[in-house]
């Protein structure tokens, strides 16, 4: 299993339309074979802040869906990001 999670920061002003930006993409990564999860939220905490995460089966289903990545008008929004791709073995309940 793969996750992917971490942070992004855009203007706190235009937090909530980078978001509703990306009510599409959310919808199609859930869609797409191979994705277990897919969520981009505000942080409760700081108004610039969106978390980040994402559950993928394999590297295949996650590269199938990313293809060449975000449009360039969200990247433009971005102003720091720290976002790790982590490989699960194993998995359990708590």
């Amino acid at each position: 299993m793969i996750i992917i999670a971490g942070k992004l920061w855009v203007a706190a002003a235009d937090r909530d339309a980078y978001l509703t930006g990306c009510s599409k993409v959310m919808e199609q990564a859930r869609a797409t074979a191979g994705c277990l999860d897919f969520a981009l939220s505000p942080d409760p905490i700081e108004p610039d802040r969106i978390n980040v995460y994402e559950r993928w089966e394999t590297d295949e289903a996650l590269a199938h869906f990313r293809g060449t990545g975000p449009e360039p008008e969200q990247t433009a929004q971005i102003h720091d990001a720290e976002v790790n791709k982590y490989r699960i073995s194993d998995v359990e309940a708590p």
